[in-house]
């Protein structure tokens, strides 16, 4: 798993909520009617209470993403060490067996 990845999401993150209110669409017509203006402003809220659920949901999911990867990097870890441990093993045992070959 590429090493790079974690700090991206992780500073990606932050600004997940910004980039969704940005990208909110209007849902009425514009009009300087106070009821219309009203009925927009419930909408917006309405989305914007939708959109935050949405968004701890996201995050909650992230998380738990990058958690799991987390532990997949430290196992291919431990599984890089002890594959260059064996290597390195295997590397002496046969240097000592070349070396008796060569003595006797």
């Amino acid at each position: 798993m590429a090493a790079w990845l974690i700090p991206v999401i992780k500073s990606i993150l932050p600004h997940v909520g910004t980039i969704i209110s940005a990208a909110a669409p209007v849902f009425t017509r514009k009009s300087g009617d106070t009821a219309t203006l009203q009925q927009q402003v419930t909408e917006l809220q309405s989305a914007a209470s939708a959109n935050d659920a949405h968004i701890k949901d996201l995050a909650a999911q992230m998380q738990l993403a990058i958690e799991a990867l987390e532990k997949g990097t430290k196992l291919a870890q431990r599984a890089y060490r002890h594959a260059m441990l064996l290597g390195i093993s295997a590397f002496i045992i046969s240097l000592t067996a070349l070396s008796l070959v060569l003595l006797n």
